[in-house]
């Protein structure tokens, strides 16, 4: 069984570097939806229907365990397709959970009352589609009390890394951090809600300061995914890996290249 992994468009390929490099047994299949992208400016029925879409290609695929790695789709359709659509020997997981799990020190599966946490300002970075799902909020406030998240939706960052102009990309989130703290001036942490972020890591880090401490997903998810195939081996592989796409699979193969700085071939869906 392959392991399927999703985005919009390359930022899930940060997602699929990290699960490679700490679980290269595992089959995957990568899906851009790069003829709709980006979501982050779509409205929620609509990334609902294009997530579903790509999720049952993935499923078409030999996938029986999706990963969502868009944080767009994981907060505006991944509950809705959990509760009505997703089959019952199916699996479709979202990146954000592993954030959640890592700020409030907690388990997914810990359903206790929200209780006190240590971090109580925490700054929340993503697409303006994220953003108005408050997604995050809700997560956090079934298991966290008292904490203050300040959203800052960053237009216009996804494109830029996705076009490979990495100076437009690093003066816009510099622009949108200053945003940021002008709403909180000390935050005590931040979320880096969209998976292209962690190619800009360290221009957050620098414009947050060093004593405000990063969350970035791939890491976290790996280490989510490890854990829970610990639990389920029967989805072991051979450590194959294959690349669809729903735009023009050449195109999308160069920026691929580019954005991991290792040759990426692409297939058409």
């Amino acid at each position: 069984m392959a392991v399927g992994i999703f985005d919009s468009g390359l930022g899930g390929l940060t997602i699929l570097d990290a699960v490679q490099a700490r679980l290269p047994e595992v089959d995957f299949v990568y899906l851009a939806d790069s003829a709709n992208a980006p979501y982050g400016v779509r409205t929620a029925d609509d990334i609902y229907d294009l997530t579903v879409a790509a999720t049952q290609r993935l499923f078409d695929a030999g996938c029986d365990l999706v990963i969502l790695a868009c944080n767009t789709a994981s907060a505006a359709a991944l509950r809705r397709m959990q509760e009505g659509w997703v089959p019952s020997d199916k699996r479709v997981l979202g990146v954000f959970v592993p954030l959640i799990e890592a700020l409030t020190e907690r388990q997914w599966g810990d359903n206790s009352p929200p209780r006190e946490v240590a971090t109580k300002h925490v700054a929340l970075f993503a697409t303006p589609a994220t953003v108005a799902t408050r997604a995050f909020q809700r997560e956090l406030a079934f298991r966290a009390i008292g904490v203050d998240v300040e959203a800052q939706a960053c237009g216009g960052v996804v494109d830029a890394i996705e076009d490979g102009d990495f100076i437009l990309a690093e003066a816009m989130v510099r622009s949108h951090v200053d945003a940021l703290k002008r709403k909180m001036p000390t935050p005590e942490a931040a979320i880096l809600g969209c998976t292209h972020y962690p190619l800009m890591q360290d221009t957050f880090q620098d414009a947050l300061g060093a004593d405000v401490q990063v969350f970035s997903q791939a890491g976290l998810v790996a280490d989510s995914l490890a854990d829970y195939l610990g639990r389920h081996p029967d989805k072991i592989g051979s450590g194959t890996a294959a690349f669809l796409t729903t735009g023009d699979p050449k195109t999308v193969s160069t920026r691929a290249t580019q954005f991991l700085r290792r040759e990426i071939r692409f297939e058409a869906a």
